[in-house]
């Protein structure tokens, strides 16, 4: 289906890329420009409607074109406001990179500060290609700023570092308090799992620590052997794996079926002969087994394939290449690097005090120790010794996490996403919004409440996303042109 304006004008694809000269260095722009990509229609736009841009954060952008449509909240914004859409890659992600590879050197320019002046110096300066793009920039139509997980959290940043260039903005999922010690990311899958699964985590956890703490050489390896793990040498790397089964808790949305990865997982341990275990689940010694089961016959092969487990797994071979890739594209370091620098977001066991899934043998050290061998030099360490802390306090101080008293702001959260406990619906959270900074809750998951298709499949999500649309119509009522 061809792309077509409201007047019939047949438009580009989608998926066809605009390049945007931006400054490599907003502290220094004598250093010149690096070309960022952004994807851009106006098919829903009228004169006087805004431009609704959004900033798919630590990925290549090329894999988000539909959010130019109204497959997602933007596009429904922009078809209920007459609004034109854009997205716009972020620095050092796919194609949009001020320098020729990903080495320390290079991202001396890669900080959250760099990120929000590029939203900012984009909306200011660039020619939209659409009739009258030269006249739109903040002041002339009024912008609104969206994002979601750390796209959303750049929303809040940037809207409280630079006021009055967005007029109104929309952060789903935002992680907007750098947290260290991120034992919370476990929090919202231990309470939103079925109850007889949390149960015997629970317990084979608590085994788990228990061995590994014996220093019983021959117990240890019996229990790493039940997993088929014996080939790592390092506690904690066999620790740090057994987490690796709930990350697909973040893969699940409310049309997720029971064949997920994460229930598969689940029913490995809760079903025996066809038959569920009740809330308290079949217990430790059942659980155990049937986890160490499934990691051999399955899960194993899943993540690993045929590398041997010290390559898949190990995390203490300074001297492996896997830390020095720096060619272009790799999105993962690039995101490690603003996770070393600013945020932290260690996933990590739970506190004594607390019910845990995850290890407590995983603490921040053991990301901290990483992040020494990706980026060597870089945080004033020898590679052997586990670097400073990132500064995660400056980032909330300077962009206010939590407390942010941003106006015509709304916040969207699900009770099932992992990284609710880094958002304004966290259980730390005192900031609880208000009809100028609405704090939207519905049952969903990570940025549930972006897709369309997610409010079609609950009645919760569907409720946030119609509540936003008409926050954005009220407040798009109210705007005055300034420039």
């Amino acid at each position: 289906m061809p792309v077509t304006s409201r007047n019939g004008t047949q438009l580009p694809p989608y998926d066809y890329s605009y390049v945007f000269e931006q400054l490599i260095d907003h502290t220094n722009p004598s250093l010149g420009t690096f070309k960022q990509r952004y994807w851009h229609t106006y098919e829903f736009y009228e004169p006087g409607g805004p431009i609704i841009l959004f900033t798919p954060g630590e990925a290549d952008a090329a894999d988000y074109t539909s959010y130019l449509t109204n497959d997602t909240l933007n596009g429904r914004i922009a078809q209920a406001l007459n609004g034109a859409t854009v997205v716009l890659e972020h620095r050092f992600f796919g194609n949009s990179n001020p320098y020729p590879d990903l080495s320390v050197q290079s991202f001396r320019v890669h900080t959250v500060q760099q990120a929000i002046d590029d939203l900012v110096y984009f909306a200011q300066n660039v020619n939209l290609p659409m009739p009258g793009g030269d006249q739109l920039a903040p002041g002339k139509a009024p912008w609104i700023l969206t994002g979601g997980s750390y796209g959303g959290a750049l929303v809040s940043y940037t809207m409280s570092n630079q006021p009055d260039v967005f007029y109104a903005g929309y952060a789903s999922s935002a992680v907007v308090q750098a947290i260290v010690d991120f034992w919370g990311y476990f929090e919202p899958i231990r309470q939103g799992m079925p109850a007889n699964c949390s149960a015997d985590i629970e317990a084979v956890i608590a085994h788990v620590d228990s061995v590994l703490a014996s220093n019983d050489s021959t117990q240890i390896n019996t229990l790493k052997s039940t997993f088929g793990l014996q080939g790592l040498g390092h506690n904690d790397d066999f620790a740090a794996a057994l987490q690796e089964n709930f990350l697909a808790w973040q893969d699940l949305q409310p049309d997720s079926g029971p064949g997920a990865d994460f229930y598969a997982f689940c029913d490995a341990l809760e079903v025996k002969n066809g038959v569920s275990a009740g809330p308290s689940g079949w217990g430790l010694d059942h659980a155990l087994q049937a986890w160490g089961n499934y990691w051999k016959s399955t899960y194993y092969n899943q993540i690993c394939g045929d590398d041997p487990v010290e390559t898949c797994l190990g995390t203490y071979d300074a001297t492996n290449p896997f830390w020095s890739y720096t060619f272009l594209g790799n999105s993962e370091r690039s995101w490690q690097w603003l996770l070393c620098n600013e945020f932290g977001f260690y996933f990590d066991g739970a506190p004594s005090t607390q019910p845990t899934i995850a290890s407590r043998v995983i603490t921040p050290a053991w990301g901290e120790r990483q992040c020494g061998y990706r980026f060597p030099g870089a945080f004033n360490s020898t590679v052997s010794s586990a670097v400073e802390v990132p500064n995660a306090r400056g980032v909330n101080t300077v962009y206010k996490g939590w407390n942010t008293t941003t106006q015509r702001l709304i916040f969207a959260n699900g009770i099932n996403d992992p990284w609710r406990e880094a958002t304004v619906a966290a259980d730390g959270s005192t900031n609880k919004g208000s009809d100028m900074q609405p704090h939207l809750l519905s049952d969903g998951f990570h940025c549930s409440d972006l897709l369309i298709a997610e409010g079609e499949a609950s009645a919760k999500v569907k409720s946030v996303q119609d509540t936003a649309v008409a926050y954005m119509e009220q407040w798009l009522a109210e705007w005055q042109p300034s420039a």
